[in-house]
């Protein structure tokens, strides 16, 4: 891919056009550009996407689209993976890296960085689930899952908190109480909330507030 838009001129190292893709230049001494857009080079990449619903938290897939289907060309990164899972149909605030350690440190169960959801319900919430949830509830097979804060929205909307991720853990822990999600989405992760200005689909980089924010 990176070949094919050398070779038809959409790079340029300073005001000239490269269609050599073995060009070597200095990337701290010089400028690059994509489509006449700069190109910023750095050790590892960060970038929020506001998941849209039928794509997979995944980097490839034979059957079905991922996340990485839709992060544009001038933004991949070769061993770019989605920070935890989202599920197919759970939309909203999801982080792309290249970085381990950072991954790391937003998914380990011990790190304890809350992730809050939004959740609309086939049936009506009320504070008992609260008080449930707010001391560990106990899934059908018997996983105990840690406390989780749940600020009821609606009747049947609310928002959940959690710090762990276990699978379709957010589902299961309403329908120990017989409720059925019908949307989730999540909206913030620490105490970044998913940019209001980020359409469905869409992604761009994050800044290094920002990045201070998920872990706080």
């Amino acid at each position: 891919m990176a070949k094919t838009q050398i070779h038809r001129g959409k790079v340029k190292i300073g005001d000239t056009v490269i269609r050599d893709p073995s060009h070597i230049f200095d990337a701290e001494a010089q400028e690059v550009f994509y489509k006449g857009e700069k190109v910023v080079f750095s050790e590892y990449i960060y970038i929020v996407m506001n998941k849209p619903k039928g794509l997979l938290s995944a980097t490839e897939d034979k059957k079905q689209k991922t996340v990485l289907d839709i992060v544009p060309y001038e933004m991949k990164r070769k061993n770019m993976f989605p920070v935890g899972r989202l599920d197919k149909d759970t939309t909203g605030l999801l982080i792309l890296t290249d970085d381990g350690t950072f991954a790391h440190r937003l998914t380990a169960p011990s790190k304890t960085v809350g992730k809050t959801y939004r959740v609309v319900l086939d049936g009506e919430i009320d504070e008992t689930l609260v008080d449930l949830f707010k001391g560990g509830i106990t899934l059908a097979d018997g996983t105990l899952c840690k406390p989780a804060n749940l600020r009821i929205i609606d009747k049947n909307i609310a928002d959940i908190t959690i710090t762990e991720g276990k699978y379709h853990q957010i589902k299961r822990m309403f329908g120990t109480a017989g409720l059925g999600v019908v949307e989730l989405k999540r909206t913030s992760i620490g105490r970044f909330i998913l940019p209001n200005n980020l359409a469905e689909g869409e992604c761009r980089y994050l800044t290094e507030k920002e990045k201070e924010n998920l872990f706080r």
